[in-house]
């Protein structure tokens, strides 16, 4: 199994799953152009893609799914409520829509997908970890804080994609309005750097091979921000840390079968 960022951040975000021949892309936020402009510095183009997952409706995770699902016939999966929010509703009916249970598994394609709820300000949002049978990937972005039951999916996983939208320090000393501030910071927002830390700290062990911060705000945080809060949890295996950034994403990873 091979994971890739087209991007990571508020103006834009995709990204691709690959394994046994197998590709999806969890949510488009680009626009077509860029959105292929993208997909062929990872090699691949959108006919390639064999399904796209939404995980909620805000326009940097969607902006792009109708065009890109409609101009090349790829299948669209999201929850009931995601579905019928402002933004899909009045164009859902001419895309190939599969709905899912936010807490039942399905598979596409050889590829076992586990979607979860999280708490966010969304209609029905949610997250996926993804198996092969040999290895497993969860992707966690868009969530304003930890439930038990998130620290329960993100156990035992081999790479991690994991939300660091703010240094919370940054994001209460800077220049958003006071409402904005507190939307980012709350129950239903956007995990910070201490967050992340706090629950890396919970799931991370031998098994977990990579972990990639994502959703970096561009005002609110900064790459040495992130590593000084992440380093310390994941200690000599600091070198297991990535971050994908919005205008370059993250080239292709691999995440080696697990064989503990």
């Amino acid at each position: 199994m091979r994971f890739s960022s087209l991007g990571s951040g508020s103006r834009g975000n995709a990204t691709l799953v690959e394994a046994r021949g197998t590709c999806l892309m969890i949510d488009c936020g680009f626009s077509l152009k860029e959105t292929e402009r993208r997909l062929a510095r990872l090699a691949r183009q959108p006919q390639q893609i064999d399904a796209l997952l939404v995980t909620h409706e805000h326009a940097d995770h969607i902006q792009g799914v109708g065009r890109l699902a409609r101009r090349f016939d790829i299948p669209v999966w999201m929850t009931y409520g995601t579905s019928l929010s402002g933004p899909l509703q009045s164009t859902r009916e001419d895309l190939r829509l599969q709905l899912f249970d936010v807490n039942s598994s399905f598979s596409i394609n050889g590829i076992e997908v586990q979607p979860f709820p999280v708490p966010h300000d969304a209609n029905e949002p949610c997250q996926f970890v993804f198996s092969d049978g040999d290895s497993k990937l969860a992707l966690l972005t868009d969530t304003g804080s930890v439930t038990p039951h998130i620290v329960g999916m993100l156990a035992n996983v081999d790479a991690l994609l994991l939300e660091c939208n703010h240094d919370i320090d940054l994001l209460w000393q800077g220049s958003y309005p006071q409402s904005v501030k507190q939307r980012i910071a709350g129950d239903y927002g956007h995990m910070s750097n201490r967050q992340a830390a706090g629950l890396l700290r919970q799931v991370a062990g031998s098994r977990l091979q990579r972990v990639v911060a994502m959703h970096l705000s561009r005002d609110n945080n900064s790459h040495d921000h992130v590593i000084d809060e992440l380093l310390p949890v994941l200690g000599a295996a600091g070198s297991r840390l990535e971050i994908a950034d919005q205008e370059h994403g993250l080239c292709w990873r691999e995440i080696e079968p697990n064989r503990l």
